[in-house]
């Protein structure tokens, strides 16, 4: 079987540090490589692959301001069709933009969907529905105007996330600087409860996080440690009380969730999207409906079993069980 797997390539795949599009599409190649599928990938050309590289992008165009995001990312979908005959089946990980190349190729098309910037870019899915196999990462995130071939949760390399039986008394905010994440209401919970708040990830919205968050950043009570990749970014994970997830959008998955439980982890979370299928209450965490539920739920991070948070995710999250659903819809979408 010789698939082409198409990554984004807003961060290089896989990402050095942020990039979850690219982080499940390079666990998702790596995986079918292992297996031996013949997988090429579209990438970004410093990407790394066991499998065979393509692409014309040098770099990432957010790692790379001169790079005009629109036009590179033109030429990588253009360049991706040019070679579709080549290949037996396509797999689209990169929005809806490749969507209308798709009747003018034979070879068939699987598309990932990793959730909706917005409802405006839906007709573009609607549009191609009855040339697409649509995969939602979550039931949550299932549009009903579209068809779905299957919905396959993200898996992880849960033996790269080393278990911390302990964690401290630390909580942790792990996501982007964004109303949606809900940065400002993890720090006014923590806050609430005395516990000191760690918090890594991106700024992507500058005036919340001027209004919400650099206020209280002291390095003390609230320590903002930006982006953290590698080493620093498992101890962050895993060196917590809990994780705190009080989103304000209905997420269609949440690696961060995973991976943290991953680490012994528990995770409390506002009840919304994926969290009920990732989140078992009471057992790797705690699903709250308001702030004050979130505040109390804090208070109850010590009923939580690390080990239990362990096991769930080797149990329902490895990338081996992603690798194996994916496969198993690429044999009943080519028919063998």
């Amino acid at each position: 079987m010789r698939v082409a797997m198409l990554s984004s390539i807003s961060w290089r795949t896989p990402p050095r540090a942020y990039g979850p599009w690219e982080l499940v599409t390079s666990l998702l190649a790596e995986a079918l490589v292992a297996r031996g599928v013949d997988v090429t990938l579209f990438a970004t050309l410093d990407s790394l692959t066991a499998g065979k590289l393509d692409g014309v992008a040098p770099r990432a165009y957010s790692e790379d301001p001169s790079l005009d995001a629109k036009v590179w990312e033109a030429l990588h979908v253009a360049h991706f069709f040019e070679r579709a005959g080549e290949f037996d089946l396509l797999h689209n990980q990169a929005d809806f933009i490749p969507l209308v190349f798709s009747r003018l190729v034979e070879t068939p098309m699987v598309t990932t969907i990793h959730g909706f910037s917005s409802p405006r870019i839906l007709p573009a899915f609607e549009r191609y529905n009855d040339r697409q196999h649509y995969v939602a990462i979550s039931d949550a995130d299932r549009a009903p105007s579209l068809s779905y071939a299957a919905t396959i949760h993200h898996g992880i390399e849960v033996e790269t996330f080393p278990f911390d039986a302990e964690g401290s008394d630390d909580l942790l905010f792990f996501g982007r600087i964004h109303p949606d994440k809900g940065a400002g209401e993890a720090i006014r919970a923590a806050q609430a409860t005395g516990h000191r708040l760690i918090m890594c990830g991106l700024v992507q919205d500058e005036g919340y996080h001027q209004r919400e968050v650099a206020p209280f950043i002291d390095g003390k009570a609230v320590d903002y440690r930006g982006v953290v990749g590698g080493d620093e970014r498992l101890r962050a994970l895993g060196h917590a009380r809990g994780l705190l997830h009080l989103i304000h959008f209905d997420e269609p998955f949440g690696l961060s969730v995973v991976e943290a439980m991953a680490c012994g982890t528990p995770v409390i979370a506002y009840r919304r999207g994926s969290m009920p299928e990732l989140i078992d209450h009471g057992v790797t965490g705690f699903l709250v409906d308001d702030f004050d539920e979130a505040v109390a739920a804090i208070g109850r991070l010590d009923e939580i079993d690390r080990q239990a948070c362990r096991r769930a995710v080797e149990r329902r999250f490895t990338v081996e069980r992603m690798a194996d659903e994916y496969f198993a819809l690429y044999k009943r979408v080519l028919g063998v």
